[in-house]
C-alpha cells in the first residue's frame, strides 16, 4: 500500500512541475495570466488530477474568470503535458483555486499590524514590558 502511495505522489510531484512549465512557457490565453500551481493531487488510479492553482488576484470574480479559462484549456494543457510525461494514462485534469497561499498572507500581515501598533502603544506611554527598571 505504501508503494502506490509513494508512486501516486511521484506522479503528483512531476505533473506539478510540468504543468508550472507548460502554464508558463506554453499558455498564451490572456486570460489566465500568471499562475502558481501549488499542489497536485491524483487519485490511485491515476485517471484524476486536482491540481491547487493561486492567482496574484483577490477579486472573486477575476479568479473565476481565470478558473473558468483553465478549465476551457484543461484538454489542450492535458495533451502537451502527456508530451513531455512517459505515462500509459494522463490523468484528466480539474482546477481548484487554493486560497492557502492567500490566506496566509493576509493573516501575516494582520499579525505584524498589531505587533506594530502594541509597539507604537509601549512607545507613547514610555514604558516597555522588558524594563527590569519598572520591577
Amino acid at each position: 500500500m505504501a508503494k502506490e502511495f509513494s508512486r501516486t505522489r511521484r506522479i503528483g510531484q512531476q505533473l506539478q512541475q510540468e504543468l508550472a512549465q507548460v502554464l508558463q512557457r506554453d499558455m498564451k490565453d490572456p486570460r489566465v495570466g500568471m499562475v502558481t500551481v501549488n499542489d497536485v493531487e491524483v487519485s490511485r488510479d491515476l485517471s484524476y488530477a486536482k491540481v491547487f492553482v493561486t492567482f496574484f488576484e483577490e477579486d472573486d470574480a477575476i479568479i473565476a474568470d481565470k478558473l473558468s479559462a483553465l478549465d476551457v484549456a484543461a484538454p489542450y494543457i492535458r495533451t502537451l503535458v502527456a508530451g513531455r510525461m512517459k505515462l500509459r494514462v494522463m490523468p484528466q485534469l480539474r482546477f481548484v483555486y487554493d486560497s492557502s497561499l492567500v490566506e496566509g498572507m493576509r493573516m501575516s500581515n494582520l499579525v505584524s499590524k498589531i505587533i506594530r501598533e502594541d509597539e507604537q502603544k509601549q512607545q507613547a506611554h514610555g514604558t516597555s514590558e522588558d524594563d527590569p527598571k519598572e520591577s
